[in-house]
Formats: C-alpha cells, sequence, structure tokens
C-alpha cells in the first residue's frame, strides 16, 4: 500500500484526460459549410431569376400596351422597343442577349376584325458572379416574356 506523498495543488487547473477525436469539430465544419453556402447561393440565384422573369414579363407587358396606344400600325414597333427595354433598365436587368420583337395580328370578331399586337422579350441573365467573380463558366438562365395587347380601335388616326 502506498502512501500519499505530497499533493500538488495547481490552481484550478485539471489534467484531462485526452480524447482520440480531437479536431472533430473542425473536419465536420469542413465538409458541412461549403454545403450550407452552395444552399444559399442556389436560393440566391432562384430568387434572382424569379425576379428578372418577372421583370421580363413587365416589359412585354409595357411594350404591348405603349404599341397599342400608338396612331399608327406602322408606327407601333419602335416605341414598343423603347418602353420594354426602359422598363429593363428602370428595373436593373442586364440582359446577356436580349431581344425585342414586336408582331402584329388580327381576331376576326363579330363586332369585326381587331388588330393585336404581340410583344416578346427574350433575356439571358448572368449568374457567373454569384460563384465569386467571373470564374470562366457561363451561367445564364434564359427567360421569355410575351403579351398581346388589343389596339384600340378608338385611338385616333
Amino acid at each position: 500500500m502506498r502512501t500519499p506523498g505530497p499533493r500538488r495543488r495547481w490552481s484550478g487547473l485539471r489534467s484531462r484526460p485526452r480524447r482520440p477525436d480531437r479536431g472533430g469539430i473542425a473536419i465536420e465544419a469542413a465538409i458541412v459549410v461549403p454545403g450550407v453556402v452552395g444552399l444559399v447561393l442556389l436560393a440566391v440565384a432562384a430568387g434572382r431569376v424569379q425576379t428578372t422573369a418577372g421583370t421580363v414579363e413587365a416589359a412585354a407587358r409595357a411594350g404591348a400596351r405603349t404599341a397599342s396606344l400608338q396612331r399608327s400600325v406602322d408606327g407601333m414597333d419602335q416605341p414598343a422597343r423603347d418602353s420594354a427595354l426602359a422598363t429593363l433598365r428602370q428595373q436593373g436587368v442586364w440582359c446577356r442577349d436580349g431581344d425585342v420583337r414586336v408582331g402584329k395580328g388580327e381576331l376576326n370578331l363579330p363586332g369585326g376584325p381587331v388588330t393585336t399586337v404581340t410583344v416578346t422579350v427574350v433575356c439571358d441573365v448572368e449568374l457567373a458572379d454569384l460563384l465569386g467573380g467571373p470564374s470562366g463558366i457561363p451561367v445564364t438562365k434564359h427567360l421569355v416574356g410575351e403579351f398581346t395587347s388589343v389596339v384600340d380601335r378608338y385611338r385616333g388616326t
């Protein structure tokens, strides 16, 4: 039997047994954090696409309404394009490849034929900046907005 020797007094420090999983939290963080960041970037990209899709639809609507109020059918194209592009610009939407197409049509109704105008806005939205800058990987989303409006028959000539 041993006799207890003098006790060492350590001021508040206790020795802990070493555990074999030391550093496990750092490894878990290294595995989990990139996945969480990826999910956040995916949510931001989805939000940006939805917002831009709404703006592209609004631009097509604005272009068709502007065209339908023009005094002549021949003078519809340029005001419709200008209105659609102004809507995109006001909302801060930049299209990598964009186009505004204006088409005219006619509906045969019992009261007589009615002229219609259809504006189609095509926009490719750039998403590469969500990856942390220019990475050389082109990430775009192709968006199309279309709206048809009836030309006001009483607009004056």
